[in-house]
């Protein structure tokens, strides 16, 4: 079992390509079955979601391949917001 504080510090990282994707910001949870449904991964430090919905990146849970010790691995062949720093 995982708390989801532990579950936020851990890097993603996309599989496709080896980059890091960012920090798990947030989940998307279907109250019907209870289960996760997505993961939200914020960009550029972006910290409880202020600053919009522009940065984010939306990973649903069945492209979750492995969750380690330190990173999170997923397939991920969207696009990937730009950088505004």
């Amino acid at each position: 079992m995982i708390k989801i504080s532990e579950f936020q510090i851990k890097d993603v990282v996309n599989v496709a390509n080896g980059k890091n994707l960012g920090n798990i910001g947030d989940i998307e949870i279907n109250l019907d079955t209870g289960k996760i449904e997505s993961v939200v991964i914020n960009k550029n430090g972006k910290v409880l979601g202020l600053f919009g919905k522009e940065d984010e990146i939306v990973i649903p849970w069945r492209n979750i391949l492995k969750i380690g010790e330190d990173v999170v691995l997923v397939r991920f062949n969207g696009k990937i917001p730009e950088s505004n720093e």
